[in-house]
């Protein structure tokens, strides 16, 4: 994926854009994110980035480049379907991080605390 498609990917959208994507991330993230646990290397900082963009203390701009990382992240249809084995959420892992790069610095550690209990209470092995 170029620079280009992430940027486009990443743009925060309007308000109404940033709704809709919230409801689509909330519906589907923990589905994706089980069938995605193995093959994502950083985990703990996709569950802290999801925690992060639910939150409404987190400002808007970072809220919605979250939340349009995370909704490229469920959308069942990508540039690389996600069923591919090994390399069907590199594309997704390049969004992410991007979106991460983007944001530097916003995810809190109440987040990655979250982050954490939520991950100890679902083991993903």
């Amino acid at each position: 994926m170029d620079d280009v498609k992430i940027g486009e990917i990443l743009l925060p959208g309007e308000e109404s854009e940033q709704e809709r994507r919230e409801k689509r991330v909330k519906r589907r993230f923990w589905p994706t994110f089980r069938r995605a646990a193995r093959q994502i290397p950083f985990s703990r900082e996709l569950v802290a980035a999801y925690y992060c963009a639910i939150d409404p203390k987190t400002p808007t701009r970072t809220r919605g480049i979250l939340l349009a990382a995370l909704a490229y992240f469920v959308l069942p249809l990508d540039f690389l379907p996600d069923f591919l084995a090994v390399v069907g959420f590199s594309d997704d892992v390049a969004v992410l991080t991007a979106a991460f790069a983007a944001i530097s610095g916003q995810i809190k550690e109440a987040h990655y605390l979250k982050a954490d209990e939520t991950l100890a209470d679902n083991p993903q092995d």
